[in-house]
């Protein structure tokens, strides 16, 4: 077992001590949710997950909302900036965080390093303790910190969650890396507050195992990138509660193209039963998505402890 695996099986008892009351401001217009790759997928589940609960929200990039903020909200500078990174150095998320600060803008950082850059740099911090081994791959940082987000917009985060969470990445484990063998092309789909989840799957497996990987709404997907798919595709399925019929019929659209799919909480080739409040499938999957790309590197002899080209943490000159 290699550190990355470890660190994946070791989270739950951090997703423990996070669990409880976590508050920041909600009297802006808009809720801006900024973050870099995992950062931002996560920023993309929160502002829909935001939005349901009825506090309007949007996600955007470091870089752009750094860059260019009026592309994304004319008023920007009256909003609430929620910037999500791990290492709190990110070096466009920090400097998001201080440009909109500087504008007058309220900012709040969520992050497991409470000593960072982005930690002095915000009005409100939104911290957890995070596994002292993990290592480049962001595996229990990003379940902790879409969990502290959930907590913020109101969402109650019950214990059981633990255990639901721990139990489906099991029953996935227990049938890989078979049911993905030979397979070469991965999807993920999901909607709403789901698409920035399959996104972070995408994201996993793309850079532990270094295999193509894409991913999309459900029905987005079949206008279009449903021409790549033949026997080499693996598919994802994130099933949402209130789009599962017509999600099923995409999935046995897929099969049929020759396609294996992997479904979180629907029909599929491998069926996973997701144990929670359809309000959490999204924190509740993140592990099992974590173990899939460990599971598809080592199928390729990939040590995903030091991936290629990439850093734990991200800093521009």
């Amino acid at each position: 077992m290699n550190t990355t695996e470890k660190v994946i099986f070791e989270q739950f008892p951090y997703w423990e001590k996070a669990i409880g009351s976590t508050s920041a401001p909600h009297d802006a217009e808009l809720t801006v949710f900024v973050g870099c790759g995992t950062s931002y997928n996560l920023a993309l589940s929160l502002a829909a997950y935001s939005n349901m609960a009825g506090r309007p929200a949007i996600a955007a990039p470091g870089a752009e909302w750094l860059n260019r903020p009026g592309a994304f909200w004319p008023r920007w500078r009256e909003t609430h900036v929620v910037a999500l990174s791990r290492s709190g150095e990110t070096t466009e998320t920090v400097a998001a965080a201080k440009a909109s600060r500087a504008a007058g803008a309220s900012v709040t950082a969520v992050t497991v390093e409470p000593e960072s850059s982005l930690a002095k740099n915000c009005d409100f911090l939104i911290k957890a303790e995070t596994h002292p081994d993990e290592g480049i791959v962001m595996t229990v940082s990003a379940s902790l910190m879409l969990l502290l987000g959930m907590q913020m917009i109101g969402q109650e985060i019950p214990h059981s969650i633990v255990k639901s969470a721990h139990r489906l990445a099991d029953d996935l484990d227990a049938a890989l890396p078979g049911v993905i063998a030979n397979r070469s092309h991965f999807v993920f789909l999901g909607s709403g507050p789901l698409y920035g989840v399959a996104l972070e799957g995408a994201l996993k497996l793309m850079e532990m195992s270094q295999v193509m990987t894409q991913a999309f709404h459900p029905l987005e997907y079949r206008h279009g990138p449903i021409s790549l798919v033949d026997e080499k595709t693996a598919v994802v399925m994130l099933y949402s509660a209130d789009q599962k019929a017509a999600e099923t019929k995409l999935v046995e659209e897929l099969r049929e193209k020759g396609a294996v799919v992997i479904g979180f909480g629907g029909p599929a080739d491998l069926e996973l039963t997701v144990d929670c409040d359809p309000a959490l499938v999204g924190l509740c999957v993140l592990p099992g998505l974590q173990i899939l790309g460990e599971r598809s590197a080592q199928s390729r002899k990939i040590d995903t402890v030091s991936p290629r080209h990439l850093t734990k943490v991200v800093k521009l000159a």
